[in-house]
């Protein structure tokens, strides 16, 4: 797939990397290609640096891992979105896409893209390494878009989870959010570090 990212910092970059690995074309949508978070990543093959619009143009798939409250100005600089997928990896957590509960919710009423909610629920290190022991960790999305949801389970597995469950349709967007904080506070207001991560065990 061609997967344009926004946000090329510490969850952006980890699938970037994860996805151009698995043989991924990677744009990453850019402010600034000069300077920007995670050049790094471009010594890996197949991610390059573009600005906003080109990596929206060029991308097939476009997937946010900015904060959560900057993307009611993004949409506009985006062109034309229709048939486009849109995965939603922020998470609103301090500061919200006003007037919008999350950016899922902007992304889905400002846009004609199909819209999911994933790849929020975990730390960027459980993106670069989804291993524990001999299980791989779990990856969860929600939304309307079933098309959207086809594409963010197979891009899942190919960062390395074992399955991608469904919490539901857009009424469980807030929800997942709410997931991604139980994460946050185990991880660091309960000072479990990390290094943790989630799975659905089943009898």
């Amino acid at each position: 797939m061609k997967i344009g990212i926004f946000g090329s910092g510490n969850v952006g970059g980890a699938l970037a990397e994860s996805w151009a690995n698995a043989g991924h074309e990677i744009y990453l949508g850019l402010r600034d290609v000069n300077n920007f978070k995670g050049k790094e990543l471009l010594s890996i093959e197949g991610i390059s640096a573009h600005n906003i619009q080109e990596a929206a143009a060029k991308s097939e798939v476009l997937l946010f891992a900015t904060p959560a409250q900057v993307v009611v100005n993004m949409i506009p600089l985006l062109g034309e979105l229709k048939d486009k997928v849109i995965i939603d990896a922020t998470n609103a957590v301090r500061f919200k896409p006003d007037p919008y509960p999350t950016a899922y919710h902007a992304f889905a009423n400002l846009s004609s893209a199909e819209v999911v909610k994933c790849f929020n629920t975990t730390g960027f290190e459980n993106m670069k390494d989804t291993q524990y022991g001999d299980m791989k960790l779990d990856m969860f999305m929600a939304g309307e878009s079933d098309a959207a949801k086809e594409v963010a389970a197979q891009l899942s597995r190919d960062a390395g989870f074992e399955d991608c469950y469904d919490f539901g349709k857009g009424d469980k967007v807030e929800l997942l959010e709410k997931f991604a904080l139980s994460w946050i506070n185990l991880a660091i207001f309960q000072g479990m570090g990390r290094g943790i991560g989630f799975k659905v065990l089943k009898r």
